[in-house]
């Protein structure tokens, strides 16, 4: 086992049991108002697992589970009568989807950032009339429609919606739904802020980890801080056509899988990205965990030669070394060093992971709940890897809406690490949302879980999202009746 996994896992379940031992002791406290001790023992229980109902429908097992609560609709005669959006100005462009229904409740979704609104809006015409509280059924009508990396957007953003929905339904949150919760906060991940000197640079991570509150950071080491300096690079005239890692034509760098660009790193190009490393390292301590990623595309043998540089400063992983779809190179680096590895955020569907948790590929999984399925597909995910013996930490670069279907998701999954948050320093992010329960959305670097308010627990703020729409679309929560008609037979099979 790598002794940094095993300190994260531990300080984890640490801090969860601290919070149990507190509730108790408030619970046990003679000053405790009895209304408020009322709520702490009713929280305290978390779900029922949908597991223990065997041979329920999923209706019947929700009539079982919220039998005292009082509903705000009356479910079983819920149909989906809508499907709008809106496309926000997040991470250069991110669309918020609505599932509307005939009893004035509604869910909210989201399509993962920087992809196409319509790959949710083709889906409308597959889901009008069905009752959104089948949340599997559905699922199972659409999958077919989804693909690795932001052609799951759609799919996922209507699952996301729909549990948003079925809670509203049943007045419960979604964690609940997914068979109740391990915790009561989520902890976050950030990336760490880059600056012209040393000195600010230790300014702004005293700011993230002292005044924001995170305690795991991540930052890149990239061969792009190489290319501009002599003898660190072999093969470096592959950047001359000036695209970066993520822009350029369909033959250029940034479209040329890792293995076939030719790239290699000098002895004197992994002394300067250790060195980048260990500044951060020595800004931050030891005592916060501290991810890698975004390294260029080199191949697996300058991948296993940059983590052994990279070992010493025990870092808590590396992230996407290959592409996932490399299983057999992914478990070669594994193999070949002490820091933990993982990869996923461009994963569709559980099948897709099994390959590498089955044979230890990676030492953690890394789903993106907008890309993995959504919600329920990304339990059963992290609950895979789980009996593997694989953490599970989260990639999330959104809205405040894919934020808490990823707080949901995490506190009913018992494998997880990290939460990502892509916009810590957008000021106007966490403005886009009111939650429900009057929480805060982030606390110090952890996202409170939502005890009580129904679904993802958070609504929009109308006039915050229309200053933040994207310039070439500024439509909000139209009706889509171009998009009601189903246009072909999808039966995948004769």
């Amino acid at each position: 086992m790598k002794s940094v996994l095993q300190q994260i896992i531990k300080q984890n379940k640490e801090r969860e049991n601290k919070a149990v031992a507190s509730r108790q002791e408030e619970i046990d406290s003679p000053t405790t108002p009895d209304n408020r001790r009322s709520f702490l023992k009713k929280t305290a229980l978390g779900g029922m697992a949908m597991t223990t109902l065997m041979g329920l429908t999923f209706e019947d097992t929700m009539a079982q589970t919220t039998s005292k609560v009082q509903k705000a609709s009356k479910p079983s005669d819920l149909k989906i009568t809508d499907l709008r959006y809106c496309v926000t100005a997040v991470m250069g462009r991110t669309a918020i989807i609505r599932i509307d229904t005939n009893q004035g409740i509604y869910g909210l979704g989201e399509v993962r950032d920087a992809a196409d609104v319509r790959y949710a809006l083709f889906l409308k015409s597959r889901i009008l009339g069905e009752n959104p509280c089948n949340v599997e059924k559905i699922f199972k009508i659409i999958k077919q429609f989804g693909g690795p990396a932001r052609q799951a957007g759609g799919v996922c953003a209507v699952e996301m919606a729909l549990w948003d929905l079925c809670g509203k339904a049943y007045n419960v949150p979604a964690w609940q739904l997914l068979g109740g919760r391990y915790r009561d906060t989520i902890r976050i991940y950030a990336d760490t802020p880059e600056a012209s000197s040393p000195e600010e640079q230790m300014k702004l991570i005293k700011f993230r980890t002292e005044t924001q509150g995170y305690s795991w950071l991540k930052m890149d080491v990239s061969i792009n801080e190489l290319k501009n300096i002599p003898g660190t690079l072999v093969n470096p005239n592959i950047f001359k056509e000036g695209t970066s890692q993520w822009q350029g034509g369909y033959m250029s760098y940034a479209n040329t899988r890792h293995p076939f660009t030719g790239i290699q790193i000098t002895e004197k190009g992994l002394d300067e990205l250790a060195q980048i490393v260990e500044k951060v390292r020595n800004m931050v301590g030891y005592e916060i965990p501290m991810s890698t990623d975004h390294y260029g595309h080199i191949d697996v043998n300058n991948c296993i030669r940059l983590g052994k540089a990279l070992d010493k400063y025990r870092l808590a992983w590396l992230e996407d070394m290959v592409p996932w779809q490399y299983t057999a190179q992914h478990k070669t680096i594994t193999d070949a060093l002490e820091t933990p590895t993982t990869t996923g955020e461009d994963i569709y569907l559980l099948d897709d992971f099994k390959p590498l948790i089955d044979v230890h590929a990676v030492d953690i999984v890394h789903p993106d709940l907008v890309s993995s399925g959504g919600l329920l597909e990304t339990k059963r995910i992290g609950d895979y890897a789980e009996e593997k013996g694989i953490a599970m930490a989260m990639h999330q670069a959104g809205t405040p809406v894919s934020f808490m279907a990823n707080v949901h998701c995490a506190a009913a999954t018992q494998n997880f690490l990290a939460l990502e948050h892509h916009s810590v320093d957008l000021a106007w992010w966490e403005g886009l949302v009111k939650t429900t329960d009057g929480r805060k959305l982030i606390d110090k670097g952890y996202a409170p879980v939502p005890l009580t308010a129904p679904g993802l627990g958070i609504e929009l703020v109308d006039e915050e999202v229309k200053k933040h729409l994207h310039p070439t679309d500024t439509t909000y929560f139209a009706p889509t009746k171009e998009w009601d008609e189903k246009r072909s037979h999808d039966r995948t099979y004769s």
